[in-house]
């Protein structure tokens, strides 16, 4: 019913940047909150950054200065722009979104299927 596609991951070098791209489509009547979470081998799921559908954002205390939130609400997008990399970065990124889908009234978490990031020192 409801399709993240993510984009934009990639091999970098430690101090480089990435900016990393989320679509939402599919049966979807509003988005709430959107986001951004990563895991790293051998660790848990943990996250980035969040954004409001009114643009109050959230971000992991790791992130704070380095990256970006932002997102469309006409288009149903979120962004990442990841700035001063450093190769604890290196994740799998995955996009979140807490929706409602068209004809229900019960809120709905939807994932995206990650994109790798690698940062190399």
């Amino acid at each position: 019913q409801v399709h993240l596609v993510e984009s934009g991951g990639g091999l970098v070098q430690a101090g480089g940047s990435l900016r990393l791209s989320c679509a939402a489509s599919g049966r979807i009547f509003v988005i709430r909150a959107m986001g951004w979470y990563r895991q790293a081998p051998g660790k848990e799921r943990e996250l980035v950054a969040t954004i409001s559908r009114g643009g109050t954002t959230n971000y992991a205390d790791s992130v704070k200065g380095r990256f970006t939130i932002s997102r469309d609400n006409g288009k149903n997008t979120v962004d990442l722009q990841m700035n001063s990399l450093k190769p604890e970065d290196t994740a799998l990124y995955y996009c979140n979104a807490d929706l409602l889908i068209l004809g229900t009234s019960l809120p709905s978490r939807y994932w995206g299927q990650g994109t790798q990031v690698t940062v190399s020192s």
